[in-house]
């Protein structure tokens, strides 16, 4: 990619930083206000890199790296960055803590009245939301690795202790946020009949076969997800009866708690589990979000650091299982059947009758995600390949758009879902989403990191290029949020309104993909079969001509083997031990050897014609 993931990052770290760090003062709250996912999102803006590549650690005073101090020199030098970390870390977490010691997920400022008259009410203000519970996963994890860390560079009593109590905020917080994952899961089962089967029936159904067939193959490939499903125990979703095999189904986030969900029986200090209002179906964006938040904890980084206890171990363990059915689930209807796939017919349709590009998006992630963790072949990578490509034509992203072009008002004001339940404490609220284009460009690089073969990698690769120089395009460009996101005014003319403060949550997710990019880039280049197999005949072509010109040379007194020879020696030995991970390289090697023995035979040949 012509995109360099280091030093887009070191930009966007010395963005926020004085973004953030005003006059001395960390600054919470971006162009939607302060509240729990905001302020996360802020957060994660330096610890998620910090955490996730070794480049830019921030735990290690003694070995942070010269142009990561220099992006955030406005925070201090290497000593007083993780202090000041430390101290940010403690706002937040003792911020979003009740009077009762519960943690705080609340939506805040995130919520929107659907009627632009009503005023949300206090009481929905403070309701739990699943981006919530998703980001504090990703960021109490990350806390929790920075403080094991840390922790081992600091010498004073009233740091570490510091460091203590914020380690039982970090786990408390983690904790309740996986019960929160836990009551906000959900299974919605319904009729073939009824509008929802009906719906559910013509999206898989692509090839316009007998519904009685569809519908009976279909249950079939869902037995796996269905059985499943049943054995849950623990948390929401688990009460629905699914013995009934004559129903369909579909399982995923809410928006919130479900309502009369159960309270989660466990050992941790996790505070009083407040009651849900959130309706019993779930939605695609939540559902994706939550899938995201959730991958963190079984990863490889959690692991290694032992940052779950025995209780927490169970509770993920409860959570993942969801994780891999909720997947297991979304990538049957997605991908059903043997002609169109279902995801390959956009706008996808709900199971309510809506249609959107972005429920396209939503449930492309899902089977990326799924892609990703099974490692798939290029032919399935090479058909959601053409439908990012296609999403990324119908957003308006890799094209122009003219006036008046509908898929603008995905990007702003963005795409408005209905959380239905809300309305039973004041008027109903909407969720606005507006990340389309960033969160179409996390997707194609997760899909070009499994690409096994280099046309599709640079298929891949050249789309994401395209969709990061429309990103790009809508940084700020002046004011204290200049180098962050979102301005789409930039790029879409209909669009008027200009922000000056950042979009934490547009500019956190910029900061997710420049993540993955960096992490891809440091996996090993694609390696063609063919082209190693060229290589060890070049090897073997190389390894004969030098023998033959070591017994043919005479030898020097007092020495093994001339230097040019030792010298050709060492490259074919370079060469034999990367030929298999690198052959592009070990050729190179090769050439050079045999260039060098050509020499040598042409030299030798000239000197005997001399006699």
């Amino acid at each position: 990619m012509k995109l360099q993931p280091r030093q887009q990052l070191l930009e966007l770290w010395e963005a926020a930083a004085r973004a953030s760090y005003r006059d001395g003062v960390w600054t919470w709250g971006g162009r939607d206000g302060s509240n729990s996912i905001s302020d996360a999102e802020q957060l994660l803006c330096f610890m998620y890199p910090a955490s996730e590549l070794p480049g830019f650690r921030l735990d290690t005073p003694d070995e942070t790296a010269d142009d990561v101090l220099a992006a955030l020199t406005v925070l201090g030098d290497s000593v007083e960055i993780p202090k000041l970390l430390l101290r940010v870390m403690g706002q937040y977490l003792r911020t979003y803590t009740a009077e009762d010691g519960r943690p705080l997920f609340s939506g805040g400022s995130y919520f929107r009245p659907l009627d632009d008259e009503a005023k949300v009410t206090p009481e929905q203000l403070q309701l739990d939301v699943v981006d919530s519970f998703s980001m504090s996963v990703t960021l109490a994890l990350g806390t929790l690795g920075f403080l094991k860390v840390f922790r081992q560079s600091v010498r004073r009593e009233s740091i570490r202790r510091e460091i203590r109590e914020l380690e039982d905020l970090a786990s408390k917080r983690l904790s309740a946020a996986m019960a929160g994952l836990l009551r906000s899961f959900t299974v919605n089962a319904f009729d073939p009949g009824s509008p929802a089967g009906r719906a559910l029936l013509r999206t898989v159904n692509q090839t316009g076969a007998p519904t009685r067939r569809v519908l009976d193959d279909l249950r079939r490939e869902l037995r796996p997800v269905r059985a499943g499903l049943r054995d849950l125990t623990i948390g929401s979703g688990s009460q629905l009866d699914l013995d009934n095999e004559n129903l369909l189904f579909e399982c995923g986030w809410t928006w919130g708690i479900v309502k009369d969900a159960p309270d989660i029986v466990t050992p941790l200090d996790i505070g009083p589990q407040p009651k849900g209002v959130a309706a019993d179906t779930p939605f695609l964006y939540f559902t994706v979000n939550a899938l995201v938040g959730i991958a963190d904890l079984f990863s490889a980084r959690t692991r290694v650091l032992s940052l779950l206890n025995d209780d927490q171990i169970t509770l993920a363990q409860a959570i993942q299982r969801r994780w891999d059915l909720t997947q297991s689930y979304w990538r049957t209807i997605a991908t059903y059947g043997r002609g169109t796939w279902p995801l390959e017919d956009i706008p996808w349709r709900t199971v309510d009758e809506k249609e959107s590009d972005y429920y396209s998006l939503g449930v492309t992630a899902m089977v990326v995600q799924n892609l990703v963790n099974n490692r798939a072949a290029d032919v399935d990578l090479g058909r959601v390949a053409a439908v990012l490509e296609e999403l990324a034509v119908r957003a308006r992203i890799i094209r122009r758009a003219v006036p008046g072009d509908p898929p603008v008002l995905m990007h702003s004001p963005g795409v408005p879902i209905n959380l239905h339940g809300s309305d039973s404490l004041g008027p109903h609220l909407v969720w606005v989403v507006s990340d389309f284009a960033i969160t179409l460009l996390k997707r194609t690089i997760w899909a070009a990191s499994i690409a096994q073969n280099t046309r599709m990698r640079e298929r891949l690769l050249a789309l994401a290029d395209q969709i990061w120089r429309h990103i790009m395009q809508r940084r700020q460009t002046d004011g204290l949020a200049a180098g962050l996101w979102d301005q789409p005014g930039n790029v879409f003319t209909d669009i008027e309104v200009r922000d000056e403060d950042p979009s934490w949550y547009f500019s956190e997710r910029v900061v997710e993909f420049l993540v993955s990019a960096a992490a891809s880039s440091g996996e090993p280049p694609l390696r063609s079969p063919q082209l190693v197999e060229l290589a060890l005949q070049m090897l073997g072509e190389a390894e004969h001509l030098l023998d033959q010109e070591l017994v043919a040379r005479p030898l020097v007194g007092g020495q093994t083997i001339q230097p040019k020879l030792r010298s050709i020696q060492a490259s074919l030995q370079r060469a034999r031990s990367i030929v298999s991970d690198r052959p592009a390289t070990a050729q190179a090697l090769i050439n050079d050897a045999l260039l060098g023995l050509e020499r040598l035979s042409a030299a030798r040949d000239s000197a005997s014609e001399a006699i």
